[in-house]
């Protein structure tokens, strides 16, 4: 069951609140840089650069250097692809379920 496997980091990094609040702002904002989210949200620099760490290599966000600013974005198309396949996966396990 390899859509398990692949979406249980995904799992894991989301249920940690304070990276779902900088999710929701990211998916509000185009681009944030650490400051900008530290600003926004009361969570200190470096757990803030932490967390985005983690986000970013699960592949949640991309980044970008302008200059001596890395901007963060919110990329969640492998995620909703991953959520589509479990969704499909778990449907044909309950048909599978059902024959037999």
């Amino acid at each position: 069951m390899e859509v398990f496997k692949r979406g249980s980091k995904l799992l894991n990094i989301l249920q940690d609140e304070k990276r779902q609040q900088i999710l929701v702002l990211l998916c509000r904002e185009e681009q944030l840089t650490v400051n900008q989210i530290t600003e926004r949200l009361t969570i200190s620099r470096p757990a803030v650069s932490h967390h985005l760490k983690l986000m970013y290599e699960v592949g949640l966000l991309t980044v970008e250097q302008i200059g001596l600013e890395r901007y963060y974005r919110s990329d969640l198309d492998d995620a909703l692809l991953w959520l589509k396949e479990l969704t499909a996966s778990l449907e044909e396990n309950i048909k599978n379920k059902e024959k037999a």
